[in-house]
């Protein structure tokens, strides 16, 4: 316990404080309830909470120094030392004018029902009582109608950028290394302070500094602590690496104990809870993130392939409302990578929402398209709101319900003469999917336009929301071929190759995809190969680019196939080996899986009694390889033209079977003629 200063002038205690004075910023909204209470016109109690280093010592030491100013007693007490010292503690309480400050008090977070029950109601009024500790206070505190206006709490959180700037300046942190140390300590003010006694010393670094291990390492120490176990840890982890954890992600990632380990996770005190579920101080996800990828990046990946393949089966089963949301929190773990999830610090809704477009939305469409792009762009939108009114959606602030932006997701099949004068851009997509590999049956082509108001645009929410919507869009679409994006200021376009408008036309970029040859789930694996191996990881085998066959040269490709279905390595050279059929069947060899599915395809054929006879002609002579069809036709008792003609026959039945797979997917029924 110490009353009032100790620190002699001259000594090395007043130089200490004096350089704490020196290094303290912000908080004036703190100081101002304080101060209120300090002179007459606030509360009795200050309850002040948030996670370590968020700096609540500091801002008592502060506290002290204005109650000596205004001239009362003070006395501050860490957590530790309250259960000896209460009895000094009572009698300095005694004393009306007296301020108590006490520090670390979730190390005796246990006292909190005696001191709300029966050490502070015998405070004299006058008193002040300040009490600081990493847990938020218990409910029944607010609960209790007595405490209603003798408490204030407050929760203390990051600096603002300008305190966080002007701490790094009294730090001494040379102007180049600003950026990098913000970018990972926020406004956190002991991240701030180990990190800039750290880079300054590391000046070399520059605007590529990043945090050592013996930072993460200390201030994984202060901030978090030992976990109780290494399911806890790995809990933790699973919390730092999402957006938001909810119970049935952590039991996605770690079966075991899900339920315990989401309620110790809630409790803690550097974790915060959404509307969506949990989420970690910043700083805290930045520190967990970085030791286990340096720790263990084996781990790391498991971990993600986890977390991963429970996000993306929410993006593909999310119903329309919910696809944005799914989207972003898909996206969120790539945000290094410039992915836009990034989330402008909202873990919630955030200001603007999205919403389908209905009839009395056309008039403010053209509105704000107008103001966007120019009349010529604002008839475009009338055009296709007229044909295709489902594909467009209208972006809001939440606070006034003004529109700020429109997007639309065209879905083309074919195109009129009509369509094709009425808007340039849809016409030059259309054009550049013809000229390259054209759509095959039932497939279609999808243009994403987008009309936002200037303030709006580039790295904005709005602009976010958008883009989930069209990477939501791209990844659960059914037979789509190309798409075609457009928005300006994209800020990110993974795997998605530009094309440019021709002279003349107005400026404009298309990022363009072709998802027949790289589907979208080898986009997706891309993006996790980058993510766990880095830029220097090279391409991942596994998402080669796919081939793209019309019907005739599949067709062609089956039937050299089957005639090569003993030769392992004749297959191998086969397009078949590229192509969707073969690469949705993962951890295969591409020629064993070609001939598996070959002989799957003919063996499917006795499942049809009028089918039988073909499978019987192409078994014998592609499965028990005989030397010549007239020996074929031989063994099965055949005259040879009927043989020819059920060969034939069963050659084109699989052929057909396997296009349609090829075209819709491995799980589609099988094709069935007639």
């Amino acid at each position: 316990m110490s009353s009032g200063s100790n620190n002699k002038p001259g000594s090395l205690g007043s130089r200490l404080q004096a350089a704490r004075e020196t290094a303290f910023v912000g908080r004036e909204e703190e100081l101002a309830v304080f101060n209120a209470a300090l002179y007459g016109g606030g509360c009795s109690v200050l309850y002040v909470h948030g996670p370590g280093g968020i700096g609540k010592s500091a801002l008592l030491r502060r506290f002290a120094q204005e109650a000596a100013v205004a001239g009362r007693p003070v006395s501050m007490v860490d957590g530790h030392m309250l259960e000896s010292a209460a009895s000094e503690a009572e009698l300095v309480l005694r004393d009306a004018d007296a301020v108590l400050l006490v520090d670390d008090f979730e190390r005796i977070q246990g006292l909190e029902g005696w001191l709300r029950e029966w050490c502070l109601p015998r405070v004299p009024l006058g008193a002040l009582v300040v009490i600081a500790g990493r847990n938020p206070p218990d409910m029944r505190w607010q609960a209790d109608p007595g405490w209603a206006g003798a408490l204030e709490v407050l929760p203390l959180r990051d600096l603002r950028a300008g305190d966080a700037r002007a701490l790094m300046d009294s730090s001494g942190v040379p102007a180049e290394l600003r950026e990098p140390l913000l970018a990972f300590a926020g406004g956190h003010p002991l991240a701030l302070l180990l990190g800039a006694a750290v880079a300054v010393k590391d000046g070399r670094a520059g605007r590529r500094w990043m945090p050592n291990q013996v930072v993460v390492a200390t201030l994984l120490d202060q901030l978090v602590g030992e976990p109780p176990s290494a399911a806890h840890r790995h809990a933790l982890e699973i919390c730092a690496h999402a957006y938001m954890t909810t119970e049935d992600l952590l039991r996605a990632a770690l079966p075991e104990g899900a339920g315990t380990l989401f309620r110790w996770l809630r409790r803690l005190p550097f974790v915060e809870s959404g509307g969506l579920g949990l989420f970690p101080h910043a700083v805290v996800r930045a520190l967990l993130e970085a030791d286990l990828r340096w720790r263990d990046p084996e781990g790391y990946a498991v971990m993600h392939d986890r977390i991963h393949a429970h996000l993306a089966e929410r993006v593909r089963t999310a119903s329309d409302v919910d696809l944005v949301g799914a989207v972003a929190a898909l996206l969120y773990p790539h945000r290094g990578n410039g992915a836009p999830a990034d989330f402008h610090g909202r873990h919630d809704e955030g200001e603007f929402q999205e919403e389908v477009l209905r009839e009395e939305d056309i008039g403010t469409l053209l509105r704000v398209a107008t103001a966007a792009e120019g009349a010529a762009s604002a008839s475009r939108a009338a055009f296709w709101a007229e044909r295709q009114p489902a594909a467009f959606r209208v972006y809001r602030r939440i606070e006034t319900g003004e529109p700020v932006a429109f997007s639309a997701w065209l879905r083309l099949a074919e195109l009129d003469e009509e369509e094709l004068t009425a808007d340039p851009l849809v016409a030059r997509a259309w054009a550049h999917a013809r000229a390259t590999t054209p759509l095959r049956a039932g497939e279609h082509v999808a243009v994403s336009r987008v009309w936002v108001l200037p303030p709006y645009r580039g790295n904005s929410p709005v602009m976010d929301l958008i883009q989930w919507r069209v990477i939501g869009n791209c990844l659960r679409a059914e037979r789509m071929a190309w798409s075609y994006i457009e928005i300006r200021h994209l800020r990110w376009h993974y795997g998605m190759r530009a094309i440019s408008g021709e002279p003349g036309d107005e400026a404009y970029t298309l990022f363009v995809h072709d998802w027949r040859a790289v589907p979208a789930r080898a986009w997706l694996e891309r993006m996790n190969h980058l993510l766990v191996a880095g830029p220097a990881g090279g391409p991942s085998a596994a998402t080669a680019k796919l081939a793209v066959l019309s019907q005739a040269e599949f067709a062609e490709a089956v039937r050299k196939a089957l005639r090569q279905l003993g030769r392992l390595d004749a297959l191998a050279a086969s397009p078949l080996t590229r192509t969707r059929l073969i690469a949705e069947r993962a951890g295969q060899n591409p020629a064993t899986a070609l001939g598996d599915l070959l002989r799957q395809a003919i063996d499917d054929l006795r499942e049809d009694p009028r089918s039988v006879k073909f499978h019987r002609a192409l078994s014998v002579t592609f499965v028990r390889g005989a030397r010549t069809q007239e020996l074929a036709a031989e063994r099965l008792g055949l005259p040879f033209t009927t043989y020819r003609r059920h060969l034939t026959a069963g050659i084109e039945r699989v052929c057909a079977d396997l296009w349609h797979r090829e075209l819709y997917g491995t799980d589609a029924p099988a094709y069935r003629s007639g």
